[in-house]
């Protein structure tokens, strides 16, 4: 099975936004074709976004709450260990989380940061693949 790590962006789009381009990630979860793994730290970096006054507003919104959201990601994600750091870093240390985690399974990292996104092709080269959507049409391909 197929191993997504998913930054912050991409877990709100998924949980809080309800983005349509996030629905492959959704229907793919569902179907037990891939599973979500993080770690905790992830998770702790989730609940202090939630925190941030746009979230708050966005989350009344939407009608839901920031423990609702970090139970959707309780449910959803797979918890793991922190993976050892990758060879491969990242300009910012709150990314390195999420590339060291890709590495691990070589799974797929899916993030909207321009700069974890251009680290694709170096990526690539440990069997590693950097999106910024998820494939709707093939998600056991991914």
């Amino acid at each position: 099975m197929q191993a997504l790590v998913l930054d912050t962006n991409v877990v709100l789009d998924l949980l809080v936004f309800r983005d349509p381009k996030a629905i492959p990630i959704e229907q793919a979860l569902a179907a037990g074709v891939v599973r979500w793994i993080a770690t905790a730290a992830m998770r702790d970096e989730l609940a202090r976004v939630l925190t941030y006054p746009q979230l708050v507003a966005r989350l009344v919104t939407v009608g839901t709450t920031a423990a609702e959201v970090l139970g959707e990601f309780d449910a959803g994600a797979q918890l793991v260990e922190n993976a050892q750091r990758a060879p491969v870093t990242g300009a910012d240390p709150d990314d390195q989380a999420f590339i060291d985690q890709a590495l691990r399974p070589r799974a797929v990292l899916l993030s909207k940061d321009a700069a974890v996104l251009a680290l694709a092709r170096r990526l690539a080269s440990a069997q590693v693949t950097v999106a910024a959507t998820f494939p709707a049409a093939s998600p056991s391909a991914a």
